[in-house]
């Protein structure tokens, strides 16, 4: 039998992000949105496990797409719940050590990378997120986006902190103003998982003495 996965369990309640995020949102969101999709990658998965023991290849062809988007959905979810923290639990809270360091040194600082995800946030065509990425290749933070629920570790880069711009992260509190959204979202923006997320990713040794 292909591999379950599994609805994560919110690290907060659901109405702990208000006002920022709203209740109705939060349980729309994941216990619908976030349970769809997985729910579907399992279907997907078993379905592709049945193709693969008859060696159907063009079924096995034809599932990937399914298993793309709801698996790219259920990687990026996951991430996005632990990126985000009440204001009580230190949402907001402005990074420090490491990461504060590689976001100075990469972007000038950290007013001017919010500011340039948020734009990259704002300007996506339809629905996808906007990342801040670590390049295990160059070694450097980046600013990404990606459509729909693309996951970017396809892009061969390791996801930090991402931003939802999909209509059901924001309609119904926002409307279709999602600059609001986007601006409001920083005030819980849970920056020690993002560090732990930044040194597991790229190592704190090269950044240590410019820390000092």
């Amino acid at each position: 039998m292909a591999q379950q996965y599994q609805l994560p369990q919110l690290p907060y309640s659901l109405d702990a992000l208000e006002p920022v995020i709203s209740a109705e949102i939060m349980s729309l969101h994941y216990n619908k949105h976030h349970a769809a999709y997985v729910a579907n990658l399992n279907k997907a998965l078993e379905q592709y496990a049945e193709a693969e023991k008859k060696n159907d290849l063009a079924a096995m062809i034809a599932l990937q797409s399914a298993i793309k988007f709801n698996g790219g959905g259920h990687i990026n979810h996951s991430i996005f719940w632990t990126n985000l923290a009440p204001k009580n639990a230190g949402g907001g809270k402005p990074p420090e050590g490491t990461l504060m360091t590689a976001i100075n040194t990469r972007f000038g600082s950290l007013e001017k990378f919010i500011e340039l995800l948020s734009a990259r946030a704002v300007s996506i065509q339809g629905s996808g997120w906007a990342w801040l990425c670590y390049c295990p290749v160059s070694k450097l933070l980046n600013v990404c986006t990606c459509d729909n629920q693309d996951p970017l570790n396809a892009k061969g880069k390791i996801p930090l902190l991402g931003i939802d711009v999909w209509e059901h992260a924001y309609y119904l509190q926002y409307k279709n103003v999602r600059a609001d959204y986007v601006k409001a979202i920083w005030n819980i923006i849970n920056w020690k998982n993002i560090a732990e997320r930044f040194d597991a990713a790229a190592g704190a040794e090269r950044f240590a003495a410019a820390a000092r």
